[in-house]
């Protein structure tokens, strides 16, 4: 069984329907749900004229490879209506792999860990509230640990706690 660490978010149409959408998809589609973080409320991060996005964090375990895990996150994007008009644009759901394992892949289809979530604190603080004690495969730091390192400050407000 293969372990990995997902961020849900949004920020078009009802954010929180949306998120729990997803979940009851990612359930259904690519594996059992173990934890989910909080709810959390952040302004939009590369382009900022648009409105806050909602993200959290999930643990999956999964019998599905990575490259299976992502081609049925496009699909569920899909299916909910997720179009890819521009980069960092407004977007109904948005679903990433931050870790899988703790393996590593480079490729066009298939970037694990997450390039960026060392520099996101709407990907780490949700993260750390779920896995602070997973170490990350590239930089062998904690999550914890990269959330007290990293260089963004954007504002991160709790929006919901936990309720599963």
């Amino acid at each position: 069984m293969n372990v990995t660490f997902l961020l849900i978010g949004g920020n078009l149409g009802n954010r929180e329907e949306n998120l729990q959408t997803a979940k009851s998809l990612i359930e259904q589609y690519c594996g059992k749900l173990i934890k989910s973080s909080s709810v959390y409320e952040t302004a939009a991060w590369g382009k900022t004229d648009q409105p806050a996005f909602l993200n959290q964090a999930l643990e999956i375990e999964t019998e599905l490879t990575a490259e299976g895990l992502m081609r049925e996150i496009f699909a569920i994007e899909k299916v909910m209506g997720r179009e890819r008009k521009e980069k960092y644009g407004p977007r109904i759901i948005d679903i990433d792999i931050l870790l899988f394992n703790a393996e590593q892949h480079d490729s066009s289809f298939l970037k694990i860990p997450h390039p960026e979530m060392h520099n996101r604190l709407f990907a780490l603080i949700p993260l750390a509230e779920i896995a602070p004690n997973v170490d990350h495969p590239v930089f062998k730091k904690s999550i914890a640990q990269l959330l007290k390192e990293t260089p963004d400050n954007l504002e991160v407000k709790k929006y919901r706690e936990v309720q599963d």
